[in-house]
Order: C-alpha cells, then structure tokens, then sequence
C-alpha cells in the first residue's frame, strides 16, 4: 500500500473504528476480492467488540498490496459519508492519488459521474490495459468476455462497452475517484485522464 494511504487511515483509525460494522459487508467484499485471507478475517473476526474487528483490519490492510486501499473504498457502499471523508482527506494531502505531478482535479470533479465522450476518451487512451482496470473496478470477468466477444476487433469498443457498464450498474457511485484509484492500482498512471477530463483538469501553480 502506498505510503500516502497507509498515512491517511492511520490518521482516520479511531473514527473508522466508530463508524464502520466491518463484519456485514466489508471483511467479505475484501476477502471476496482477494485482499483478505481466510486467516485474515478469521483474526478479524476473533474479538467481541466491532471496533476490536475494525482495528485488526486496520493493522492488516496496509500489508495487503497495492489494491488494497482502492479495494477498501469500494468495500464502503454502506458507508459512503465515510468514504467521501477519506477522498477528501486524499485530495488536501501532498502526493494522493487525486492528483499528479503537475494537475490535480478539484473536489466537485472527482465526486462526478464521467460522460459518455469522458469514458470513451478513456478508453482510447486505456489500450490493452483496460480489462486490469475494469477488473479493480469490480467488472466480473464473464462481463469482460462478453465485452471482448462483442468487439473482437475493437479494443476501443470492448473498453468502452464495459466502462458503460461499470458506470451503469454503479450509478452515482460511478465516480472519477473511482477511476483514478484503479488506474493507479492498475499500474497506469492517472495523468491519462488529463486527456480525459481536459475541460476540467486544473492546472497547479508553477514552484519556479
């Protein structure tokens, strides 16, 4: 897990401690993805109190790789006042992954569901990276071979099919964060979605 990230949830361990019941929904999302073992939520599982639950998971998920934290976000659907803080909490620290190097995209963008011309300019720029991108997004691989069989010789068309999907079957939770999370986890960089988002992509004031 990135530094950054593991950063922002120790600084947020006592309020998610009190606000989230990992058991219902969260520890099996997570195991469900593969970031938790059978151990994992074993030891999670082994206190009485949630808040114990929730900070054992705490203590594992930063060991998990580098899809845990994006992973962890999507596993908070029941909680998403929860989640809007710790994307806003991303945004305000140096290094989050809601901006680069030199761009970064403002609150009102990222919490914003992407257009249709949006997703197919992502998918232009995604090539043969877009199946591992839609794989964090939670697209199910039976979907990914429909996509393919679709559009067997347009890769555009079978990233834009399944991001169509995606947006779809998430409705208003189908955000730009969400996106920027799992290209980063995906291993592509986010700064594709200066392209993407050109019409609302800001500008960082130069340092020299």
């Amino acid at each position: 897990m990135d530094p950054v990230h593991q950063t922002l949830l120790r600084r947020n361990r006592l309020y998610l401690s009190d606000h989230l019941e990992v058991s219902d929904t969260i520890v099996p999302f997570l195991y469900q993805e593969g970031i938790l073992t059978l151990d994992h939520v074993e030891n999670i599982e082994a206190p009485q109190t949630n808040r114990k639950k929730c900070m054992k998971l705490l203590d594992i998920l930063p060991c998990r790789g580098p899809t845990a934290f994006a992973a962890f976000l999507r596993s908070l659907d029941d909680y998403t006042w929860v989640r809007d803080r710790l994307v806003q909490d991303l945004a305000s620290q140096p290094g989050g992954d809601v901006g680069t190097g030199d761009w970064q995209l403002p609150d009102s963008v990222l919490m914003k569901v992407p257009s249709d011309q949006e997703l197919s300019r992502l998918a232009s720029v995604l090539g043969g990276d877009w199946e591992v991108v839609m794989l964090d997004l939670g697209v199910s691989e039976n979907l990914l071979y429909r996509c393919r069989a679709n559009h067997s010789c347009d890769i555009h068309g079978a990233a834009l099919a399944a991001l169509i999907h995606w947006r779809q079957s998430q409705g208003k939770q189908a955000t730009v964060q969400k996106l920027v999370l799992s290209l980063d986890a995906a291993g592509v960089h986010p700064s594709v979605l200066r392209d993407v988002l050109r019409d609302t992509s800001v500008p960082l004031c130069s340092n020299s």
